[in-house]
């Protein structure tokens, strides 16, 4: 059985989509594969493996990212509910420099979005009761996290629903400064 993947616009930004097999009994499927994700992430390496509830539709959650020697791959799948997934791009010398792309991640679906280094990651509640699990090929440390606010006018995300909840720590990221020039790698 094989992973299907598909690249998004953002450079490195790749939906991993999960056939099913079903029969009477139920069905199967891949989440993971070494070998097929290995020409997506460098150093395929996971570390770390989070997994997130969230109650409300219209929650966000995001944007966030790690630095240095902190810097990961994420994969994030949702595993119960639906999700609109936005990925921004915060490198330096990327061609996508500061814009986004959003994939709708969905049990229904068996998606998943593998997010490089150097881009934050945030999602809207599409659905009360959605979970996620993500994969990290990094620890996390706080010294080494970043994050830009969810409604940064310079990066003009269209949430689809309005925010119902936010944390205090996600309202309080700030929004990037004029002088952004991006994130070395």
């Amino acid at each position: 059985m094989q992973l299907k993947c598909d690249e998004k616009p953002i450079n490195g930004v790749v939906e991993i989509l999960s056939p099913r097999l079903g029969d009477a009994r139920g069905s199967f499927s891949r989440w993971f594969c070494a070998e097929q994700l290995c020409p997506h992430i460098e150093n395929l390496s996971f570390r770390q493996m989070n997994h997130s509830e969230n109650f409300l539709k219209g929650t966000v959650r995001g944007l966030h990212y790690q630095l240095g020697p902190q810097r990961e791959y994420k994969i994030v799948r949702c595993i119960r509910g639906r999700v609109s997934d936005v990925v921004v791009d915060l490198r330096k010398t990327s061609d996508t420099f500061l814009q986004h792309t959003t994939v709708v991640l969905c049990a229904a679906k068996n998606n998943a979005l593998i997010i490089p280094p150097g881009c934050a990651h945030g999602f809207q509640v599409l659905e009360h009761d959605s979970q996620l699990l993500y994969l990290h090929t990094a620890d996390y440390l706080p010294n080494y996290e970043g994050g830009v606010h969810p409604n940064d006018p310079k990066l003009n995300i269209q949430w689809p629903l309005p925010i119902t909840e936010i944390s205090v720590r996600d309202n309080e990221l700030p929004k990037l400064p004029g002088y952004f020039k991006g994130l070395s790698l």
